[in-house]
């Protein structure tokens, strides 16, 4: 009996990663049950509703509502051949002269803000913008797919990362009941982040804040409750006042350094342990505290290769992608060399 219970799991789970494979090659994929209707669906507002206090039969209903969107798999799915991560074109995609000429304009705007956040929590004025930048060029791509529909899309037809998913579900919940909101207003990314700085709905709980005063946090639409979040996220995560992020490096051999690169990007090595595998960095005055050894590949170019600091670590905290937080440095200082220039 156990087994048989095993065996439709299985089978189950793999149905539905075939047809997310599917779909990332145009083929349909057949529409699964409606989530009302779904025992792990009703198995998860039991357990939401038990452990938060919540009314379960409401609970239900809301999920009843949530629809499967297709295009939500589609999105999340990787890239089908390695070959398509490139440090050069998803840097490109971040570095134009739009989202330069924008950040100029949302620091000049909110100036102010920015300077008390950078005083309060140690966070650079500079790299608060290049986040909301990346994230959604200063809200003007906040993303429109019902939050809930794509979390209950991801948390019961994404294997993969079901689990994470159905945390942010979760929180979503909880957001809407200290909010006073119903869980089915939001709406922002396919992977249901929201608002400017595209927070998860579980971050938006532990780490955003009112920064306008107005007595609620409206990361959607006040620019200061963005700026003061995104600076309260990189505080907490362990933002050292003042501190580097990151360098560009020398590798002599790349074959000795691969070990570094291994390692991840938590900082872990000093300067005598790069200098051991033929590691420099290309200025003299680096500081000599723990860094990680970062390579930028790209199919079609050399590889770009940085020293990151505990500062770069933080920012990957954000996006867990070390493209992600070296775009966010680049464009945080093409924005502050272009304001400097009196843009």
């Amino acid at each position: 009996m156990a087994r048989t219970h095993l065996l439709k799991h299985i089978t189950i789970a793999l149905a539905i990663t075939l047809g997310a494979h599917s779909l990332a090659h145009g083929a349909s994929a057949p529409e699964p049950q409606p989530y009302g209707e779904r025992d792990e669906v009703k198995a998860f507002a039991h357990e939401l509703a038990q452990k938060e206090s919540l009314n379960e039969t409401q609970v239900l209903a809301t999920l009843a509502e949530a629809r499967y969107l297709p295009a939500v798999i589609k999105a999340i799915l990787p890239p089908a051949s390695p070959s398509v991560k490139s440090w050069v074109r998803y840097r490109a995609r971040y570095l134009d002269r739009t989202r330069i000429a924008a950040g100029t304009a949302f620091w000049r705007e909110h100036a102010a803000t920015l300077a008390r956040a950078e005083a309060e929590f140690g966070v650079p004025a500079d790299i608060i913008v290049g986040i909301i930048g990346v994230e959604t060029i200063y809200g003007r791509n906040q993303g429109n797919f019902q939050t809930l529909s794509a979390l209950a899309t991801l948390a019961f037809d994404y294997p993969p990362r079901a689990e994470l998913f159905r945390r942010e579900l979760g929180e979503l919940f909880l957001l809407a009941r200290d909010t006073s909101m119903p869980v089915t207003s939001y709406k922002g990314s396919y992977a249901g982040a929201l608002g400017l700085p595209q927070f998860l709905p579980s971050s938006i709980r532990r780490y955003a804040v009112d920064y306008d005063g107005d007595g609620k946090v409206s990361l959607d639409a006040s620019a200061d409750d963005a700026i003061g979040s995104v600076a309260s996220f990189l505080s907490q995560h362990g933002w050292e006042r003042g501190g580097a992020i990151a360098v560009p490096a020398r590798v002599t051999d790349p074959q000795r350094a691969a070990a570094l690169v291994e390692a991840g990007i938590a900082p872990s090595f000093r300067k005598q342990d790069f200098e051991r595998l033929g590691v420099a960095a290309d200025t003299p005055a680096a500081e000599d505290k723990p860094a990680a050894l970062i390579d930028l590949v790209s199919p079609d170019a050399a590889t770009e290769y940085w020293l990151g600091y505990q500062n770069f670590y933080v920012i990957t905290r954000y996006n867990r992608s070390s493209f992600y937080a070296m775009a966010v440095f680049h464009l945080a200082t093409a924005i502050r060399l272009e304001r400097e220039r009196g843009a």
